[in-house]
């Protein structure tokens, strides 16, 4: 079990601001402990559990963070967008403060399943090809797909300036115009060159799952929420190749 941590770098740690403020959150009588007000920003609070309320607002305590969320479309994933605003801007003010990171990154009009964390070590292991973890995404295409389209991309297809063949490790036909197909790399606007170079076109593109872990039908684009020790698992799981 974890030891017992000062409010005032519990509030820290979770991003609340410089030591100096989240001390004078708790002065303020701004800050809960367990639904409990605080008094005294050195008390020393065990983690296990901590539900803590800063400004009105219930916060889990979490020593890493692990957050799923729902990207929208016509938001970048990067801290210095170009052309549209930030994913970083639809989450809430702590995560941005204790340096959160997407977990790879979908392309601005990209929609669907992001993970984000401030975790490096997971960080890695879920974006590196080495781990084999799967990541499902939702092809629109304005022609109809083809088997023949579907084989070539089992198969493999080289890709403009990369000689090593990038191909899916799954495809399942949804409709006439509609594919899930499953990659275990990330390489760059890599679905939309597959389909490029298979003779078709992707005009709409949502990821759904990584490894096991099925995006919440009941998550609505731009909400997140915590992933817990059975998410992390499900998350991990790899492909057999």
């Amino acid at each position: 079990m974890a030891k017992p941590i000062s409010l005032e770098k519990i509030l820290f740690s979770q991003g609340f601001g410089t030591r100096r403020y989240c001390s004078d959150l708790v002065y303020a009588d701004l800050v809960k402990v367990n639904s409990v007000l605080a008094d005294d920003p050195e008390k020393r609070i065990p983690t296990e559990g901590l539900v803590l309320n800063v400004e009105g607002k219930d916060w889990e305590y979490h020593e890493k963070a692990y957050i799923a969320f729902n990207k929208p479309p016509n938001y970048e994933c990067s801290h210095k967008t170009t052309h549209h605003p930030s994913v970083y801007s639809l989450l809430p003010a702590p995560f941005v403060e204790r340096g959160l990171q997407c977990v790879g990154r979908l392309d601005y009009d990209t929609t669907g399943l992001l993970l984000i964390s401030d975790d490096g070590q997971f960080i890695h292991k879920m974006t590196t090809p080495k781990k084999n973890i799967g990541k499902v995404y939702e092809i629109t295409t304005p022609d109809p797909i083809t088997q023949s389209q579907i084989d070539h991309l089992l198969n493999g297809v080289l890709l403009e300036d990369d000689p090593k063949p990038c191909l899916a490790t799954a495809c399942k036909l949804l409709s006439e115009n509609s594919l899930a197909m499953t990659i275990v790399e990330g390489r760059y606007h890599q679905v939309k060159r597959m389909m490029a170079a298979v003779g078709n076109h992707v005009t709409k593109l949502h990821r759904t799952e990584i490894g096991a872990y099925v995006m919440p039908e009941d998550l609505a684009a731009g909400e997140w929420r915590w992933l817990y020790p059975d998410d992390l698992k499900a998350l991990s799981k790899s492909v057999e190749l």
